[in-house]
């Protein structure tokens, strides 16, 4: 399981779920686990991780319980945890969507004096359970509380490093920058991507390349998110017109819903960098916790075509375009009109 972390970021934290799937697989498994927080991904995998390591695929037809938050009831959960398992070690309980658990404080009452053979995994979704209850504490003490948070735009080229890695794939420079300006931090949408590129490689190919990635992300070899970014960042307005005419002729493999975050990120980095002690190609990729290839390509361009003061007021206007593509202040121009009127602004 790829987890992009470092050990500042990591300081004083809870385990990560590497250190789950590490403290599992050397036969330290815990009555109940907690996991949590902003990133769904690593709460799926693990649970996943889980359930498939702590039961063999025959005893999962007896042994493993599902619930959903929604339509669960705690005592229900309770009283299955404190059933024996048939035919093998353990019941494995999963609890989908905890959030939404009602009256999960009552956990109290089976975490008092658990059973076992039982093994309770809550998947707690889009947020994380409140610390300071009782329940949090206990499931703390006696089980583990994992808690994973969105990991951040410059810590995504080290996670699809990871990830590739993982499956055998090297990345050549600046492809797994590429990857992380093109999808962002959704990282179900970055493995979904990563597992279509890799399974297109050739067989003789276990490198992941700039020029691969561009040729595989249903983009032209012309016309593309990055080519725009690099056009705005060297403010080459002919090319930027061009190109926004390409995305509103071909508006399915290009909606502005998909085009606007990644201007965002990319003018967001940008503001971030203008913030930097020192404003040199090292220094901003010191302070940014970015590679030297990504400040020289994407940062120092467009900090040369635009002033801190201009890259605010572009970070604002890429918001107002976005609630007026939502139809906030009324009906909705054409998306391909809002484009035009975007880049217009950012260009002048």
């Amino acid at each position: 399981m790829a987890y992009a972390s470092s050990s500042s970021s990591r300081k004083n934290a809870g385990p990560t779920p590497e250190d789950v799937v590490r403290d599992v697989r050397k036969g330290n498994v815990k009555p109940i686990y907690l996991l949590m927080g902003e990133e769904s991904y690593y709460i799926d995998k693990l649970a996943a991780f889980l359930t498939d390591t702590l039961l063999t695929p025959e005893e999962r037809d007896f042994n493993l319980f599902t619930f959903y938050g929604p339509d669960a009831d705690v005592d229900q959960i309770m009283m299955t945890a404190k059933g024996f398992p048939m035919g093998g070690q353990r019941i494995v309980i999963v609890v989908r969507e905890a959030q939404a658990l009602k009256r999960i404080e009552r956990l109290e009452l089976y975490l008092k004096q658990v059973q076992p053979s039982s093994v309770i995994v809550l998947c707690y979704m889009n947020g994380s359970m409140d610390k300071r209850l009782k329940v949090t504490a206990l499931i703390g003490r006696l089980g583990v509380v994992c808690e994973s948070k969105k990991l951040t735009d410059a810590r995504m080229p080290g996670f699809v490093a990871d990830y590739l890695k993982r499956q055998g794939v090297a990345v050549a420079p600046g492809a797994a920058e590429m990857m992380a300006e093109l999808v962002g931090n959704d990282l179900n949408r970055m493995t979904s991507e990563l597992d279509k590129l890799t399974t297109a490689l050739p067989a003789d190919q276990r490198a992941l390349t700039p020029e691969f990635v561009k040729q595989h992300t249903g983009a032209s070899k012309e016309f593309n998110i990055f080519e725009l970014m690099d056009a705005l960042g060297s403010k080459d307005v002919l090319r930027v017109n061009k190109i926004a005419k390409y995305f509103d002729e071909n508006e399915k493999k290009y909606p502005l819903q998909m085009v606007l975050p990644a201007l965002f990120r990319y003018f967001s980095n940008v503001m971030m960098a203008y913030y930097a002690p020192e404003r040199t190609e090292r220094g901003i990729a010191a302070w940014m916790g970015l590679s030297d290839w990504q400040v020289k390509r994407n940062i120092l361009p467009p900090m040369r075509a635009y002033s801190g003061s201009k890259v605010m007021h572009i970070l604002s206007a890429i918001r107002r375009t976005d609630a007026r593509s939502k139809g906030v202040g009324g009906t909705a121009p054409d998306n391909g009109e809002l484009m035009k009127e975007l880049v217009y602004f950012i260009l002048h």
